[in-house]
């Protein structure tokens, strides 16, 4: 059965799949939407306790669901000056160092930060001899992502790609996964050095969005698109540790990349496989 699941992501029309998804989850169709996302709630056994709206009827879209906001401090943010925070809800891939300039995926697999980052080589040098992390989004998740340190924005890619799941199974026989779906790399400068926060998509996916530039919809086809942006003065664009900066709508994963010596250790417990929640301690910063 798992090698069938695998075959048919190779088979079906993935970017027109999650187009069509995309469209529904915008809609707002009133008691059919409200139906879906009672469904959806109790198939993923969604705890909307936590949430700001707890209430399936408050909600127009099913975007708008699945982009909840929780209730205000259900996520405190851990203070320390030297501890970088989990930027999302999820569970940890996998996480470790960047080796001759590769990722470990999965047993057998890895692929280049290169890669990843769209081929830009001087994004990639910076990240050399560094560590990375890699965190799945499950669909019960909270979907926004946030900053694990405070740092400014320079700089955002673009790169188009597949659009194959990201759960741990495909993770685990698809090579090059992350570094062959559609993605939007944001890096941002920091006290500890370059940090690169990768939004992977995936099959019906319906967008990514970043909280300074909205949907991120370049045109159709196989063009990298970059943006720079500047990192002095009053347009520089400084996110503090725990604050919002984008949002799977349908969700996904991020890979994380950091400088050398950027990172101490990880925290007690954080490994693959560990359940992940935001604000909460993921990595004790080098001094």
């Amino acid at each position: 059965m798992d090698k069938l699941k695998i075959a048919l992501q190779y088979i079906l029309p993935k970017h027109l799949l999650s187009r069509l998804v995309g469209k529904l989850a915008a809609s707002e169709s009133g008691a059919i939407t409200t139906a879906g996302i009672k469904w959806f709630i109790k198939q993923y056994k969604i705890d909307m306790s936590e949430a700001a709206a707890s209430e399936p009827e408050a909600y127009k879209s099913f975007n708008d669901f699945f982009t909840r906001a929780l209730k205000p401090g259900i996520r405190p943010i851990c203070q320390d000056s030297d501890i970088m925070v989990h930027p999302v809800d999820g569970a940890v891939s996998q996480l470790g160092p960047i080796e001759d300039g590769r990722i470990f995926q999965a047993k057998g697999h890895s692929y280049s930060s290169l890669a990843l980052l769209g081929n830009q080589a001087e994004d990639a040098k910076r990240f050399e001899g560094g560590d990375f992390a890699t965190i799945y989004l499950a669909p019960k998740d909270y979907h926004r992502i946030h900053m694990p340190i405070k740092g400014t924005l320079s700089k955002m890619t673009y790169v188009p790609g597949e659009l194959f799941s990201v759960n741990p199974l495909t993770a685990r026989n698809v090579p090059g996964l992350f570094a062959r779906n559609e993605r939007v790399v944001a890096i941002f400068e920091t006290e500890q050095g370059p940090l690169a926060m990768v939004l992977v998509g995936a099959t019906i996916v319906a967008s990514i969005e970043t909280v300074w530039a909205g949907t991120v919809t370049p045109p159709a086809g196989k063009k990298i698109f970059t943006w720079d942006y500047p990192t002095t003065g009053p347009d520089a664009i400084t996110l503090d540790k725990g604050d919002e900066m984008g949002r799977f709508k349908l969700g996904s994963t991020v890979v994380m990349l950091f400088a050398k010596d950027a990172i101490d250790e990880f925290a007690d417990g954080v490994e693959p496989e560990a359940v992940t929640r935001m604000g909460q301690p993921f990595a004790k910063l080098d001094d």
